[in-house]
C-alpha cells in the first residue's frame, strides 16, 4: 500500500466522501483533497453544515470536552496524520517544553519540518496525502540520498533534488513561506530556516489541545 493511502475497502467514491465529512465535521476547510477544495465543487462550499440528514445548522453550545476533541480533529487532519502519530507529537511537545506556548512552538516547528508537509508547502503536491504519495514512490533525493520516509524531518540546509520533472508539473501556485527556498530552473529546494511560525494563523487552538491530551 502507498504511504498515507487510506485504509478503507471500497471504492474511491467512499474515500472522497469521508474526507470531505473531515471538513464539514469540524467546520473548517482542511484541503484533504488537493485541486478540488480551491473550486466551488468543494463540499464546505456546497454544504457547509455538519454530515446527516437533520443537522442544517450548527449548535452553538459545546461542552469542554467536545470543543477540544474539536480543535485536535482539526490539526490533526490538517497535517493528514493518523490518532498514534499525532499524539505522539503531542507528547513530545509537552515534554519538551514547560510553558504552553512554549510546547505549541515547538509541536508546529516538528509538524512543519515533517518531508511530507515540506513537499505540500513547496506546492509540489496539492495535499499532504498527495505528497505522502510521491515521497514514498522515491520522487526526491534529500542531500543527495533517496529518502521515501514522508515522516522524515528535514532541517536548516538540507536540499531536495526532483528526481524527474513531474513534480513540477504538479506545482500550485502560492506563497512560498519566507523558510523554504525554491528553484524550478534547477529543480531543488533548501530549507533555509527553521519553520517560522504564528499560532494565531493555525486552525486550531494549541492550548486546548494540549489540554485534551492531558486529561
Amino acid at each position: 500500500m502507498v504511504v498515507g493511502q487510506e485504509r478503507h475497502a471500497g471504492s474511491k467514491f467512499i474515500m472522497k466522501t469521508d474526507k470531505c465529512k473531515i471538513c464539514r465535521r469540524v467546520g473548517i476547510k482542511l484541503f484533504l483533497k488537493g485541486e478540488r477544495c480551491f473550486t466551488s465543487k468543494c463540499a464546505m462550499i456546497k454544504r457547509p453544515y455538519p454530515p446527516g440528514e437533520k443537522t442544517k445548522k450548527r449548535t452553538s453550545a459545546f461542552s469542554e470536552y467536545s470543543k477540544e476533541l474539536r480543535e485536535k480533529q482539526k490539526l490533526k487532519n490538517w497535517y493528514n496524520l493518523s490518532e498514534e502519530q499525532f499524539k505522539k507529537y503531542v507528547k513530545e511537545a509537552l515534554k519538551k517544553r514547560g510553558t504552553l506556548e512554549d510546547a505549541g512552538t515547538f509541536l508546529i516547528k516538528r509538524l512543519e519540518s515533517r518531508f511530507d508537509n515540506i513537499v505540500f508547502r513547496l506546492g509540489l503536491a496539492t495535499s499532504h496525502n498527495q505528497a505522502r504519495q510521491m515521497i514514498s514512490h522515491r520522487s526526491f533525493l534529500v542531500n543527495g540520498k533517496i529518502i521515501n520516509m514522508p515522516s522524515c524531518h528535514l532541517k536548516k540546509g538540507d536540499k531536495i533534488t526532483f528526481r524527474s520533472s513531474s513534480a513540477k508539473l504538479n506545482l500550485k501556485k502560492h506563497e512560498l513561506p519566507s523558510w523554504l527556498g525554491l528553484d524550478l530552473e534547477k529543480l531543488t529546494a533548501e530549507i533555509k530556516e527553521e519553520p517560522m511560525v504564528d499560532l494565531s494563523t493555525l486552525p486550531a487552538e494549541i492550548s486546548v489541545i494540549f489540554e485534551y491530551y492531558s486529561r
